[in-house]
């Protein structure tokens, strides 16, 4: 599967990239292929070690000549967002990526290509292998559930990186190296409500928000795309004023860090108030097309006869929709000290209202905050937990993990810059990312421990349309070689 990789330069990459999306490797299923790593460094004659969140690190001695550089860590993450086009059938947890090429880039298809973080660790994969690299002593790192609630780095046993330096492979664009990201934590809510019968003659429609194009909940926050999940719940706040109907479902969103693409909602209305419905619906969807033209231009609007279910008492309905609704959603505020940079920022990534075996109807969601200042993403976050708090629901702050604050005078970025300008022959774009990269955490349980992050151009990462520019990839391997080819002496 996936000989086109076996075509692609460099090769040391692009065959470990392969073996990456031949092994299926999302959230919480990063096992086979941290198993395969395993094997695969021990047929090599390197040290292995998996620590007790279950995150792997392979040790490298120095190439001959280079015993008295730094120790470097170059660190990536195993597993990658699944997210699939709705009429595509794959089942992540099985089923390889199925790469193809067009015009210059590595693309998946109808799902995401998992260049987020794969070419970070293939790359690591590559310097581990070579036997004509040189490089000091390299601890390669590679974490776990990264994309659902970075536990890896968060459980991240302390004591077992003896390096100063860490490279972090987990970056989106050629030219760019990052020195700083956002903190976050997550909001996970829950309530239950007693459910009803459908009375009277009611029938039952699905409400349909599609054809979105989501994006990452960091990176592309900022750019004025639609979340499904928030043109949905304002849809029925509105539709609350024109008729009266029933809620008995809603699901939106499939990850927390995924701006929704799709939303649906069940809703039982009487026949007299079918045609407004319908009315209702049609003119929504051509006031929202409007309003995202250019952003969202595949936004559609639907209405689908479906089947009557429980429903929830109408005060129940009305307060949860009015909830959600004051949920924040979006960029909260631009950065005043950085131009351009999203300072804090939530994602309403997934809604779930369902039916239990217990007979009720079990609402549940999850919103992630993020922030490059920690007391605001307490902020945001405690504004959205004061939302849900006011229908008694049950609210719980989670995973929550500190920022990476730049160092614009650190020795490593002073070094990089030199590198990247004698490598690329321009200068590099030093940058901060509103997005939670592990470097943050892993720099909080090791002190003085100096980071950058860098990476080939991915572009549409967290969502099908993901993919990678073949030539960003070379230069990121040159790159990589020469960083290490001269890390400095150890003090």
């Amino acid at each position: 599967m996936n000989q086109v990789l076996n075509t692609l330069q460099p090769s040391a990459i692009w065959r470990h990239f392969r073996t990456l999306c031949n092994t299926p490797r999302p959230s919480f299923y990063e096992a086979q292929l941290r198993d395969h790593l395993i094997q695969w460094a021990t047929s090599l004659g390197l040290e292995t070690y998996v620590d007790p969140a279950g995150n792997l690190l392979i040790r490298k001695a120095a190439s001959k000549g280079m015993e008295d550089r730094e120790t470097v860590v170059l660190q990536g993450h195993l597993d990658m967002v699944a997210q699939k086009d709705a009429d595509v059938i794959h089942d992540f947890t099985k089923d390889p990526i199925v790469t193809q090429v067009i015009d210059g880039w590595v693309h998946a298809t109808g799902t995401t290509l998992g260049a987020d973080n794969g070419i970070g660790v293939a790359a690591a994969m590559a310097v581990l292998e070579s036997t004509d690299l040189a490089h000091g002593p390299i601890e390669a790192l590679f974490t776990i559930e990264e994309e659902t609630s970075l536990r890896g780095a968060l459980q991240l046993e302390e004591g077992i990186l003896k390096g100063k330096i860490l490279l972090n492979l987990d970056s989106e664009d050629r030219g760019d190296v990052y020195i700083g990201c956002a903190g976050g934590v997550d909001i996970n809510i829950e309530k239950h409500y007693k459910a009803l019968p459908v009375t009277g003659d009611k029938k039952a429609f699905e409400i349909v928000v599609s054809g979105l194009r989501g994006g990452h909940s960091g990176l592309d926050i900022h750019k004025g795309r639609a979340s499904a999940n928030v043109l949905l719940i304002r849809l029925l706040n509105l539709l609350k004023e024109e008729c009266d109907f029933g809620l008995s479902g809603f699901t939106g969103g499939t990850l927390r860090n995924a701006i929704s693409r799709d939303a649906c909602a069940t809703i039982n209305v009487s026949s007299i108030d079918e045609a407004k419905l319908f009315a209702f619906v049609t003119e929504y969807e051509r006031r929202t097309q409007a309003e995202f033209v250019s952003t969202e231009p595949k936004l559609l609007v639907s209405l689908v006869p479906s089947e009557v279910d429980t429903e929830l008492e109408a005060d129940d309905k009305d307060a949860l929709l009015n909830a959600i609704y004051c949920a924040p959603h979006g960029v909260h505020r631009m950065s005043a000290d950085l131009e351009g940079v999203t300072e804090t920022s939530c994602n309403l990534g997934v809604i779930n209202l369902k039916s239990s075996k217990e007979g009720e109807k079990v609402f549940d969601a999850c919103l992630l905050v993020r922030s490059l200042v920690d007391s605001a993403v307490e902020h945001l976050a405690y504004k959205a937990k004061a939302a849900f708090s006011l229908i008694q629901a049950d609210v719980n702050l989670e995973n929550g993990y500190p920022g990476w604050r730049p160092d614009p005078k650190a020795g490593l970025l002073k070094h990089f810059l030199e590198v990247h300008k004698e490598v690329m022959g321009q200068e590099a774009n030093v940058k901060v990312i509103h997005a939670g990269l592990e470097c943050g955490i892993i720099g909080a349980k090791y002190a003085g421990m100096e980071m950058v992050s860098f990476g080939p151009n991915i572009r549409g990462a967290h969502s099908p349309t993901e993919r990678m520019e073949i030539d960003s990839v070379g230069d990121f391997w040159r790159l990589l070689e020469a960083l290490l080819a001269s890390t400095t002496k150890a003090a």
